[in-house]
């Protein structure tokens, strides 16, 4: 199974819902995409919802991290919202924990910019 990606807009926070693997060969690219997008339109408010997400290789965890560096050279932030335990384990096993606002409820992460 792929990534899927749903985009939904809160006020002036856009929420991405992801499902599925974030891999090289399934998911970064789109997701790196996604990312990009929203970035050029001038969006500064993003929360990746992870919920769904089953799986993050290196190369997803790269293009996290790289979304993360392009948003937030570009004025703006991301923000994870409920990434699984499996994720939480990998952000923290890699040091990358504090870098990432992370999020139980949607609602408090997007109230989180405010």
């Amino acid at each position: 199974m792929g990534v899927k990606l749903n985009t939904r807009q809160i006020g002036d926070v856009v929420l991405v819902d992801v499902s599925g693997r974030i891999t090289l060969n399934e998911g970064s690219s789109a997701l790196r995409e996604e990312i990009r997008a929203l970035r050029d339109k001038g969006t500064k408010k993003v929360v990746l919802n992870f919920g769904e997400v089953t799986y993050v290789d290196s190369a997803g965890l790269g293009e996290l991290i790289s979304g993360y560096t392009s948003m937030a050279r570009a004025g703006g932030t991301l923000k994870l919202l409920r990434p699984t335990k499996r994720i939480k384990d990998l952000l923290q096993i890699t040091h990358t924990y504090t870098l990432f606002d992370v999020h139980d409820d949607e609602a408090q992460a997007v109230r989180s910019f405010t």
